[in-house]
């Protein structure tokens, strides 16, 4: 049955793939729109998911209907978004080029020159798949990723991303790979807005609510020293997108390994945040990211550091 389910998603995928061909781009984007709404609409787990993400996160700042409409918009987006990560790669270099308003890159063109490489973050905010298009033309950029449990459509994604300029380091085999890049001053990225299992995990403060958070990225800086960059792609209203690169964080350490993990994710947490609240409706909803709950000595220890 599993395998039948695998097998009927990835046909699916490969329909979608053939028909988009045929369609300008932005009415595929616009197709991506409608087919977002839809299934907002059919798909009540995901869709209660995104309502009570909502409401920890924006619930005593924003009313009812405002939350809805948020949900209904990330949908739409993120439907859009999966358009695009399948036409985007069709598109000619100059067109590509045309899209994108870059902003920042003497912030990464002048890290790289400590020979270092660079730790990226982002999240799954906006356009981030495209972000390695672009910061791929300074040097090589390897992305940090958990499969998809379809092994064919993990395939097709694999392809789209390496079309796209990435090339995956997956996390059951990360560590080795990450410092062999580094080393090779090249940039590694990580997305750590996602809820992580608890032995994983370090709780920090997002959105007012304590959130499981991968403590990897951190621990990297710590044992690398290579510049950390928030790096954020997410679409502008004339079907266009805005790469931005801030400038390496400037964190002033404990001393205490413990405490300057906890204080690094910390910060990198409240920058997407931050990002996050300017435009809620290209975040990533509809994932449960309270999803692992701290216990009380956790919740004692995260306050307390």
């Amino acid at each position: 049955m599993a395998r039948f389910k695998e097998f009927s998603e990835f046909l699916i995928f490969q329909a979608v793939k053939a028909s988009l061909s045929a369609l300008p781009r932005k009415l595929s984007l616009l197709l991506g729109r409608t087919l977002g709404l839809f299934f907002y609409y059919l798909d009540k787990g995901h869709r209660q998911t995104a309502l009570s993400n909502l409401n920890i996160a924006l619930g005593t700042e924003l009313s009812p209907s405002e939350l809805k409409r948020i949900a209904r918009n990330s949908f739409k987006h993120f439907g859009e978004f999966l358009m695009e990560i399948i036409k985007f790669p069709r598109l000619g270099e100059k067109k590509k080029e045309a899209l994108v308003r870059i902003e920042g890159e003497e912030h990464l063109l002048n890290a790289l020159k400590k020979g270092k490489g660079a730790l990226i973050f982002s999240a799954h905010y906006g356009n981030w798949e495209f972000a390695p298009h672009f910061i791929s033309k300074t040097g090589v950029v390897k992305v940090i990723a958990r499969s998809l449990d379809n092994k064919l459509l993990e395939k097709e994604l694999s392809k789209l991303r390496t079309q796209m300029g990435a090339k995956v380091i997956y996390k059951h085999q990360a560590t080795k790979q990450i410092l062999q890049s580094l080393r090779a001053k090249e940039m590694v990225a990580f997305l750590i807005d996602q809820n992580v299992q608890r032995h994983q995990a370090v709780f920090v403060d997002f959105f007012g609510k304590k959130a499981a958070t991968t403590p990897a990225l951190a621990a990297f800086f710590l044992k690398t020293q290579s510049p950390l960059i928030p790096v954020f792609c997410y679409p502008t209203t004339s079907f266009t997108y805005h790469l931005k690169i801030l400038s390496p964080l400037k964190i002033e350490l404990e001393g205490e390994y413990n405490k300057d993990v906890l204080k690094i994710t910390q910060i990198c947490t409240k920058i997407i945040e931050s990002l996050i609240r300017k435009n809620p409706a290209y975040w990533f909803w509809f994932h449960n990211r309270w999803k692992t709950k701290p216990d009380e000595k956790e919740e004692i220890k995260s306050e307390s550091q």
